[in-house]
């Protein structure tokens, strides 16, 4: 069973095909991905509008070449999958509304998927897969999560954000600093030259005793020393507070983890989304679970951003583990905002 999937969630066009056999993972036979990232940099953030409007021109043509890339006809697909929620309203349109119209044009299921759980399964196409159960931390400039992930399908939450994501306090904090769009891996470059201990910022609900997050105040903190620098014409007070900013976030992501393993009892841990992409955050977690001989699992890093791979990877396992009826009715909506228990089984 060869499944289509379609991104379209925010400021990326990703488009995959992959492969489900009766059991095993699926594998991935080509994808194709669009970044929108030099448009929306002269705004510092994206713009919704032209975000839809550029999913509309990059769409099928990404589509064609994810097709020929594979050796396959668009025939050979036998579902097709799309991003149902949570995301830009507009942005999700347009690729529902895509994958909807060639379902119909071939005569195909067209399934709708939860954005948090393509994240989620997407380590599954690395070269490392995890096996369940294992506790899930999701963490991307929309969402701060932790999640005991039994199966597919069947997830319980532990703990999330209560106010702002990690992702954006990266962003945020890289935007007070004056770097670049896309801020995250701006913020993460410029570390590398500071000392993190040279600014002693606050890591929120760090002792808390539950797995909430928060990093509104740290943004605060951020912003308090950021206005003190001024013009500083010397680059070293800048890149301190780079890496004291990286360093509060990935502190409390690391604590909270490890926490999370505890109260779960379990020893594996999967990371996904774009922060997850972070060095720091990785080496820190690595070393982590080395020491209390626990596992770790990462996508790949081509596979941490938005991309169409895992949401036709999380379809196929969908249809895999029975969650999905086979089904010709193309009639959708879309889902800005989806918690993603609500996309669970149990």
């Amino acid at each position: 069973m060869r499944i289509l999937g379609f991104e379209s969630s925010c400021d990326e066009t990703g488009v995959a095909l992959v492969e489900a056999v009766a059991d095993g993972v699926p594998r991935l036979l080509g994808q194709a991905l669009h970044s929108q990232v030099a448009m929306h940099e002269a705004y510092g953030g994206v713009v919704p509008e032209l975000a839809s409007r550029d999913h509309i021109r990059r769409v099928l043509p990404l589509a064609r070449q994810v097709l020929a890339d594979a050796g396959c006809g668009v025939e050979s697909v036998d579902v097709v999958a799309y991003t149902r929620g949570p995301g830009l309203a507009g942005a999700l349109l347009v690729g529902s509304a895509v994958a909807c119209a060639l379902a119909a044009a071939l005569d195909k299921p067209a399934l709708g998927v939860h954005h948090l759980e393509g994240h989620l399964l997407s380590p599954f196409l690395s070269a490392d897969p995890p096996s369940f159960p294992f506790v899930a931390l999701l963490v991307s400039g929309g969402h701060t999560q932790l999640m005991r992930v039994e199966g597919v399908g069947r997830y319980g939450m532990l703990g999330e954000t209560i106010d702002d994501a990690a992702g954006e306090a990266f962003d945020k904090s890289a935007k007070l600093l004056g770097l670049g769009y896309p801020g995250g891996p701006a913020l993460a470059r410029l570390a590398e030259f500071g000392d993190p201990k040279a600014y002693a910022l606050p890591r929120p609900l760090l002792h808390s005793g539950d797995l909430d997050f928060s990093f509104a105040g740290l943004k605060t903190a951020v912003r308090t020393q950021a206005m003190k620098l001024g013009e500083a014409p010397c680059e070293q007070p800048r890149a301190d507070l780079a890496a004291a900013t990286q360093a509060a976030i990935v502190d409390v992501l690391v604590k909270k983890s490890l926490a999370a393993l505890d109260a779960t009892g379990l020893d594996r841990l999967v990371v996904a989304g774009g922060v997850g992409a972070n060095r720091h955050l990785r080496a820190r977690l690595d070393a982590a679970c080395a020491r209390r001989g626990a596992r770790v699992h990462y996508p790949e890093p081509a596979l941490c951003t938005d991309n169409g791979a895992m949401i036709a990877l999380a379809a196929a396992l969908r249809l895999q583990h029975g969650l999905e009826a086979v089904s010709r009715d193309r009639s959708f909506d879309v889902r800005p905002r989806w918690p993603l228990d609500e996309a669970a089984v149990g």
